[in-house]
């Protein structure tokens, strides 16, 4: 990911197709004659339930019967002219051309809640990882400089961390910064195992335990130009510690223990690293980011063991499934693939989205489903039990902040950042005995 670009693109205020895309949705919204109170009123505090959408109600709240246009000829529109960023010229077109979409009909996930209360934002246009459910009832996301904790249970929202101010961490480690950090800008973020680990705009790292007041670490990585944060993992290491894996736009990637939060490793790459993730056994790193190849290395020492090739622009997103032989990467050219580590000549599969990069990807737990999320309007959930021949498709309108699924692969959240409709929409698993809603 270049700094420049996302100097240029990257903040809200600032991103050219975010900005673009929002001024398209009001300008079709309103006209001279649009009543702005009336407006008000009819907007103004509306979650959805599962029981109010049977009814008729839109999902987001949107009163498309008081505007100027219908949902089905605004998504025509926006499918018309929505631009995807691509760093490679035409990479999506050529991907149009030789790929076939899955075709719909998949129904995994059933809609269940959309709050309005939870605001979720993003810092950066590329970067969408920024909302992790610990639970099916527990979700942590990032809201302009807080990190905010929704509980789908009581319907509360509470403030976990403010970066907006001055933090400091309340233990000692060798390397943090005693001194703190001020207005840190969060890029990206993991919650895992009551940890939260945040990454930051100059490469700033953020680490704190749920269930301890305070911060326990916090550092500069690096002190480049180029630092920005694009990802973070907690997981198992190989010795059985639980530790985490940062990778920076300075084409450094760090891993930390996370008991005295120390740095493990440092493995250096030929260019910017958008992603990593670690195979479930912990011996195999994927790494993904500014060049047309992706890797495959050695966790412990860093050596290639394997390279990806067949995407046509940067890579954003990976992720391993449960077996430990399959892995996905998402790519700026439109197209999620599908790859066996076995035989890495070819993707298994090439799936295909509906109008922009692939920025976020998750398997279950159980293996059963692969989520894959585009910057706006379109979560797409794959059967990887069958070949990823069936799809579900979530369509709606705004900037994706982040997908997760609760560990037990119940509940599946989708942050939506928009002007008026930011909210967090909450869908659950679909079985075949029939249950009543929580919510009416």
């Amino acid at each position: 990911m270049s700094y420049q670009r996302a100097e240029r693109l990257g903040y809200m205020s600032l991103d050219e197709e975010m900005a673009d895309t929002m001024d398209e949705f009001e300008e079709v919204f309103y006209n001279e004659d649009t009543n702005l109170d009336d407006f008000e009123m009819v907007t103004e505090g509306t979650d959805t339930s599962a029981a109010q959408a049977r009814k008729g109600k839109d999902i987001q709240g949107i009163p498309w019967e008081r505007l100027n246009i219908t949902r089905q000829s605004y998504r025509l529109t926006r499918l018309e002219q929505y631009r995807n960023y691509e760093n490679i010229p035409l990479s999506g077109d050529a991907v149009d051309k030789e790929c076939k979409q899955v075709k719909k009909g998949g129904n995994f996930y059933d809609f269940f809640y959309n709050t309005r209360l939870v605001k979720p934002t993003i810092l950066h246009f590329q970067l969408r990882n920024l909302v992790w459910a610990t639970s099916k009832h527990d979700v942590y996301l990032i809201s302009n400089y807080s990190l905010m904790h929704w509980s789908s249970i009581s319907n509360n929202l509470t403030e976990v961390l403010d970066f907006s101010g001055h933090i400091a961490p309340s233990e000692k480690h060798a390397g943090s910064l005693l001194e703190g950090l001020t207005q840190t800008q969060i890029s990206t973020m993991a919650v895992e195992n009551r940890f939260v680990v945040a990454g930051g705009f100059q490469g700033e790292l953020v680490c704190k335990c749920l269930d301890k007041p305070g911060i326990s670490f916090c550092a500069r990585t690096t002190y480049e130009d180029n630092a920005i944060t694009n990802a973070v993992e907690i997981y198992d290491s190989l010795s059985g510690g639980l530790h985490f894996m940062a990778a920076n736009n300075d084409c450094g990637v760090r891993e930390y223990d996370m008991e005295k939060f120390q740095l493990m490793n440092y493995f250096r790459f030929p260019w910017p690293v958008n992603h990593t993730s670690m195979s479930p056994d912990s011996k195999i790193l994927t790494v993904v980011g500014d060049d047309l190849t992706g890797l495959l290395v050695d966790s412990q020492n860093g050596k290639m063991v394997g390279s990806i090739v067949g995407h046509l622009d940067y890579s954003f997103a990976s992720a391993w499934h449960p077996d430990g032989r399959t892995f996905a990467t998402g790519n700026q050219d439109k197209t999620c693939r599908i790859w066996d580590m076995r035989n890495l000549s070819s993707p298994t599969a090439v799936l295909k989205g509906n109008m922009g990069a692939v920025r976020s990807i998750r398997y279950s737990s159980d293996g059963r489903f692969l989520v894959v999320a585009e910057p706006a309007d379109f979560v797409h959930i794959y059967n990887a039990e069958g070949e990823y021949k069936k799809r579900q498709e979530i369509d709606m309108f705004g900037e994706i902040s982040g997908v997760s699924l609760s560990p037990d692969d119940e509940s599946l959240y989708i942050g939506i950042w928009d002007r008026t409709y930011a909210s967090l929409l909450q869908y659950n698993r679909r079985r075949s005995s029939v249950y009543v809603d929580l919510f009416t």
